[in-house]
């Protein structure tokens, strides 16, 4: 039984993790986090909900992130939310691409990676 549960997997469901994430919906939170980082490493992920690859880096993400780090994490659907995307770019200085994580200490972007560059960020390091 237990090679045929590695090969075809178990049918119990897997438990997610969950991310304190917080939904990045309005140009006007971009302030918050600009001045919140003055004190505490704020994240950003720009997340495109169609793609494949965003998926992908996404779980990837999330399986690899560690939930005690001392940072806010923002989740931003850049297609229900366009307008505060591109205010993300304007107001943090990174030319949009999707995925997208921004790292903002002290009111300014210190690093950014797109696709599966994302997973490659030592987050410990910026908290």
């Amino acid at each position: 039984m237990g090679l045929f549960k590695n090969i075809f997997g178990s049918s119990e469901p897997k438990e997610e993790k969950l991310l304190p994430w917080q939904a990045l919906t309005n140009v006007s939170q971009l302030s918050e986090i600009e001045k919140l980082s003055k004190t505490k490493t704020q994240v950003v992920f720009k997340h495109s909900t169609r793609c494949g690859i965003s998926s992908m880096v996404m779980k990837q993400f999330v399986s690899a992130y560690d939930v005690d780090s001392n940072l806010d994490l923002y989740y931003l659907d850049l297609l229900n939310h366009r307008d505060v995307s591109n205010e993300v770019g304007y107001k943090f200085q990174v030319m949009h691409q999707s995925p997208q994580l921004l790292i903002i200490k002290n009111g300014t972007t210190v690093s950014h990676a797109s696709h599966s560059a994302i997973n490659e960020i030592d987050l410990e390091r910026f908290v």
